[in-house]
């Protein structure tokens, strides 16, 4: 279908009066946007009285014809409803993203079932596997604003099914090693590139593109799709890893990833432009850019550009804080701290699952909340409450499941990423167009936040015995975060100058 352009005025009613000339009723003419973004198409005109004339007109444009040889003079009158436009293209791509981070989210939820079982076959220390575990998570966060670069110079798609493809890869060669060094390079590098390539700087470029109107809500969104993931895959792999060996696991993580390749490839889309939409609740249609050059010189000067601002630094030490105190800490290592306390591994893989059912919640309650109150005062409650709890993990953790620790498994899972939209509206409103890439170094810091508790919670493990210190020192950390959220200033709205004539 062939749309016209977008025209910026209000839609006409759903019902006019049409009286023409022509042996078939014309459609009705509308030259203005669809409700949904979409560009209007058809062409006609409207007197003031509601009434419009077509002499010889085409029956499927309902364009006016010169000689057309069977125009007849019967009048006909009466109400013609528009044809109500389906859903906007932008909810299936949002769709389809979704369920890659879904899909994906499989890979995030193996390393805390890992620990254990490769200690006991390998004979290799915590702080060894932690370390495995945190050349991931730090490769994870770096990788993530050249990958939003790469995705304006080569595509949303096709950097993703690249990412999808080499998880599988280095999740697959993991059932072959033998050696320390070989995690490191299967799981550490190959899975850490890989998964950062899809961080989260995929779900705030989808967002930023294909939505103007409900940006925070989508955000929240997609960004609870990994949590959604570890609901679905942390049951499923503890599961393995208990009744068949850590092996099966990893090969269940490549074969997810696989499998989502395809819902990428066949059915998302780079830009609204590509099927002739505007995004949407945009006013008007937006060209598809041209392919930006030079992703790894962008991606420098955006950090470069936004390291000269103090908001860049409160935001990336909040967030490296974030990154500390969740796929660090709880993600990494809850699973073999409660098993410390004699809590069995499946129990608490599901506890895990079950902070993914509340995160889903909490991260899409932080979209709509971001969309109407302030991004700092939010930040800073997510922190503040979140240091709260883990303070009181200690004394919870225990051989069986009671109130207190279902209190804070809901508690915890509302507050795991809602930080996520008010850190990405932030970045939007101080960076513009590079809020993807410079979203993709805070992500960075998050993730290099995580990978040092994830070495450093091992370590501290082998040396105490317990975690008891990780989590107090965490939740001392998001103390900290919750004052620094505080102080990143509004950004000044430039008021244009008014000439002044005497």
């Amino acid at each position: 279908m062939a749309f016209g352009p977008l025209v910026a005025n209000p839609p006409p009613s759903d019902t006019v009066q049409v009286t023409q000339t022509s042996p078939v009723p014309a459609p009705a003419a509308d030259d203005h946007p669809a409700a949904d973004g979409r560009p209007a198409s058809g062409t006609g005109t409207a007197a003031g009285s509601g009434t419009g004339t077509a002499s010889g007109a085409d029956p499927v444009t309902g364009t006016a014809t010169e000689g057309n040889p069977t125009a007849g003079t019967a009048t006909t009158a009466g109400p013609v409803r528009r044809p109500r436009m389906p859903v906007h293209r932008a909810w299936a791509v949002a769709v389809v993203t979704f369920v890659t981070i879904v899909g994906a989210a499989a890979f995030a939820s193996l390393p805390g079932l890992l620990i254990d079982p490769l200690h006991t076959e390998f004979g290799w220390s915590r702080g060894m596997i932690g370390f495995a575990v945190s050349v991931n998570l730090a490769l994870y966060g770096l990788t993530a604003p050249f990958a939003a670069a790469l995705m304006d110079r080569f595509g949303i798609r096709r950097v993703v099914v690249c990412a999808l493809l080499t998880i599988a890869l280095g999740a697959a060669l993991t059932v072959r090693m033998t050696q320390s060094w070989q995690l490191v390079l299967c799981w550490g590098v190959l899975v850490g590139l890989g998964s950062g390539s899809m961080a989260l700087a995929f779900a705030a470029t989808v967002a930023n593109r294909w939505f103007v109107a409900r940006r925070g809500l989508v955000t929240g969104i997609l960004t609870a799709g990994g949590a959604a993931g570890q609901l679905v895959f942390l049951p499923l792999l503890s599961w393995i890893t208990e009744h068949h060996g850590w092996r099966p696991a990893a090969l269940t993580v490549a074969c997810a990833a696989v499998a989502v390749v395809p819902f990428v490839w066949f059915l998302l889309r780079d830009h609204p432009a590509d099927v002739g939409l505007a995004p949407y609740g945009a006013a008007e249609f937006t060209p598809k850019p041209p392919p930006v050059t030079g992703a790894a010189g962008r991606t420098l000067r955006a950090l470069r550009d936004a390291a000269d601002t103090r908001t860049f630094w409160l935001l990336a030490g909040t967030f490296a804080i974030c990154g500390a105190s969740t796929n660090g800490l709880v993600k990494t290592h809850f699973v073999p701290a409660a098993h410390d306390h004699g809590l069995p591994v499946t129990t608490a893989a599901s506890l895990l699952a079950v902070i993914g059912l509340f995160d889903i919640a909490g991260t899409v309650a932080s979209g709509w909340f971001t969309d109407r109150l302030s991004p700092r005062r939010l930040l800073a409650i997510y922190y503040g409450l979140r240091g709260l709890s883990l303070m009181f993990l200690p004394m919870l953790l225990a051989d069986s499941i009671h109130p207190p620790m279902v209190l804070f498994i809901v508690f915890y899972g509302l507050d795991w990423v809602a930080t996520v939209p008010p850190t990405i509206a932030l970045c939007r409103e101080y960076y513009g167009e590079n809020s993807a890439i410079v979203f993709g170094w805070v992500l960075a810091s998050h993730q290099i936040g995580a990978a040092l508790v994830a070495y450093l919670g091992g370590v501290a493990r082998d040396a105490f015995g317990s975690y008891d210190v990780v989590w107090y020192s965490s939740g001392s950390l998001c103390a900290i975060a919750a004052l620094m959220s505080l102080v990143i200033r509004r950004r000044p709205v430039a008021v244009p100058a008014v000439a002044v004539t005497g």
